[in-house]
């Protein structure tokens, strides 16, 4: 057994006793909130799991969410003993009150991409952009046409995207989204500038192996307005990255690239180490491609009614279940819908734990 090891099991013997002792609800909110509070001694543990290699963070890490959901429970647990002997000597001198629900145990296990949206959304929510939504089923003008794709671009072949049989009333086959863009395009569409937008979502494309899969997520981000620029839109990837892998700093290395529907375009890369075939955020002097990104071409907001001479912008997009991967060290992309239980019970989050302004995202 590993110092890390030892700690956690002396840091469970110490709050596991401290509960033993609590007899009221005031001294078990206490002990919550200096455990599991955003200051708490095991959030602060999940804070320096950015710091680990991928195996340390998925056997560690691990161990702190059972200690976690433990935790959790007992003081669930014994919360609803003190509330219950509360009732039953209230009981002796008032009706019983039959409209209190019971105490409900816990059903179910959060999964990764779920929670990582979740932490998305408090990330980028705090920043200011919206939420959005739209469907899986796409016009060929939202998903290709409004973006600035040509009428040959490979991306409108069959080998990469799924088109569906029927044709609408102009003759075209709708498509499953290849990307959450469609959503961008819907925005403008009904809303005027100013817009700050994400959105996040199913998208499929025809490809499958360890990091690829017919079906997978992605997170996108618009931002159109008079003022924007590509300053701008380096400052919030990098408040974003840092705190999603909750470390203190990082390095982003912006690549010329080419997009249909952003000019300039640009992939980015995040500084990371490497060594012994572990990938580490934060440190190291390696890169990682990680995100794409540019200014909005003027073409798509043309088609989206916008004076490019008016207006300017910025989008971005991640895949929801890569950055799952990076930062909670699972190998195999594959296996997020391979329907395993024992995957999911292993790598799963406690439905009372969600990310939240009180207690950090991770």
């Amino acid at each position: 057994m590993d110092a890390t090891t030892n700690d956690l099991t002396v840091l469970e013997r110490d709050l596991m006793a401290r509960l033993d002792a609590a007899n009221d609800e005031a001294s078990l909110e206490a002990l919550r909130v200096e455990a599991l509070g955003k200051q708490g001694s095991i959030s602060a543990l999940m804070r320096n799991l950015g710091t680990m290699s991928p195996d340390e963070r998925k056997t560690y890490g691990a161990a702190l969410n059972v200690l976690k959901d433990k935790l959790t429970e007992t003081i669930l647990t014994k919360k609803a003993g003190i509330a219950e002997a509360e009732l039953d000597r209230q009981l002796q001198s008032e009706a019983v009150d039959v409209t209190l629900p019971p105490v409900k145990p816990r059903l179910g296990t959060i999964h990764p991409v779920s929670q990582v949206m979740e932490e998305l959304a408090q990330i980028f929510g705090e920043m200011g952009f919206a939420l959005e939504e739209g469907p899986d089923i796409e016009t060929d003008f939202n998903n290709f046409t409004a973006l600035n794709f040509p009428p040959k671009h490979p991306a409108r072949e069959t080998h990469d995207t799924f088109f569906m049989n029927a044709r609408d009333e102009k003759g075209e086959r709708k498509v499953l989204r290849t990307h959450t863009s469609p959503v961008q395009v819907r925005t403008m569409l009904k809303q005027k500038p100013p817009i700050r937008m994400i959105c996040m979502g199913r998208t499929f494309r025809k490809d499958s192996d360890a990091t690829h899969t017919p079906m997978f997520h992605q997170i996108e981000g618009l931002v159109i307005d008079e003022t924007s620029t590509m300053a701008d839109l380096k400052s919030v990837l990098i408040a974003a990255i840092k705190a999603y892998f909750e470390v203190d700093d990082v390095r982003l290395r912006f690549r010329p690239h080419h997009f249909p529907f952003t000019e300039p375009s640009a992939e980015v890369d995040v500084g990371c180490d490497r060594s012994g075939g572990q990938i580490k955020i934060g440190t190291g002097e390696d890169w990682l491609e990680i995100l794409g990104c540019g200014m909005v071409h003027p073409n798509v907001l043309k088609q989206c009614g916008l004076d490019p001479e008016k207006y300017q912008g910025y989008a971005f997009g991640m895949g929801i279940d890569r950055l799952a991967m990076l930062k909670y060290g699972m190998p195999d992309l594959r296996d997020f819908f391979a329907a395993d239980t024992r995957w999911l019970k292993h790598y799963g989050f406690s439905p009372y734990l969600l990310p939240g302004l009180a207690q950090g995202v991770g």
